[in-house]
């Protein structure tokens, strides 16, 4: 796993009942995944090469199993977990880092999408490549 986010949970963060809300484990996760996207394929929208193209979240499943509060430190690791035709698989855990307890861990699937098209692309080898630098090991692909 890969160490892609650093935060922390700001007050504001915090619901009526005084934890993190859903909305910030998902927005902390979505830097995460960028962060992913960045070092694993090498992706900036800027870029000339990757005109046209991006990335589209297409299923999120998210395990909430621990309350995160106000001033508590945040650090999500990642990793691929599975590389596909035109998508991959990735893998993240959410914990305080002060404690070591594990907050939430989420699993995301990623489609390489034409952004003028508005379908889905086949993943290159050079992205393939890349990706597979940042696939945890042990895991196979599909």
């Amino acid at each position: 796993m890969y160490v892609l986010h650093k935060g922390i949970v700001h007050p504001w963060f915090c619901d009526v009942m005084g934890h993190m809300n859903v909305r910030h484990y998902v927005s902390m996760f979505d830097d995460a995944s960028f962060q992913l996207l960045a070092e694993a394929t090498g992706w900036f929208p800027s870029a000339k090469d990757w005109q046209g193209k991006g990335w589209a979240d297409v299923r999120h499943e998210i395990d909430y199993q621990g309350e995160l509060y106000a001033g508590a430190l945040v650090e999500i690791e990642g990793g691929i977990t599975k590389i596909g035709n035109s998508s991959f698989t990735a893998s993240f855990v959410m914990k305080n880092k002060m404690t070591g307890e594990k907050a939430a861990t989420m699993t995301a699937k990623v489609v390489f999408f034409d952004l003028e098209a508005r379908c889905s692309m086949s993943l290159t080898h050079d992205i393939r490549e890349k990706m597979a630098a940042r696939q945890i090991p042990g895991v196979s692909n599909e």
